[in-house]
């Protein structure tokens, strides 16, 4: 399973948007300019996230875009399922062997775990250090 452009940049909005929530609208055309992106392409992402309802448009000279909700009540799987629909690595409905299935299962429920218990709020907020690696770090004292 490969998450594509359309998830990548999206989720680069949201983090944008969360970044500035509070602070009035920010347009698409700075969010473009500030990750190199294509404004064009970031309009056709807007939509979708607009529709579900994690976007408002603010209209005017200083319009833009703003969270419809809180930074911590937008989860990194609303956003990757909005943009990319539903989260699994093959069709189970053409899984015969129930080993295999399992396995499928396994680890579209784990995906979906890590997106659905990750917000744009924890996402703005990560900083990286020792302990955030992956690689389980331990801590000894004497």
């Amino acid at each position: 399973m490969k998450i594509s452009t359309k998830g990548r940049y999206g989720l680069t909005i949201m983090m944008e948007l969360a970044s500035k929530y509070g602070d009035g609208p920010l347009s698409l055309k700075s969010i473009a300019e500030k990750n190199n992106l294509s404004e064009h392409y970031l309009e056709q992402l807007i939509a979708p996230l607009r529709n579900a309802g994690y976007v408002k448009s603010i209209r005017g000279a200083y319009g833009g875009y703003v969270l419809s909700k809180s930074p911590g009540d937008i989860t990194t799987g609303d956003v990757i399922r909005t943009l990319e629909g539903p989260i699994s690595p093959v069709d189970f409905t053409e899984e015969d062997d129930p080993a295999k299935r399992n396995l499928w299962l396994r680890i579209r429920d784990n995906i979906a775990n890590v997106l659905d218990s990750t917000t744009l709020s924890d996402m703005i907020n990560y900083e990286q250090d020792d302990n955030n690696s992956g690689e389980g770090s331990y801590m000894f004292y004497i």
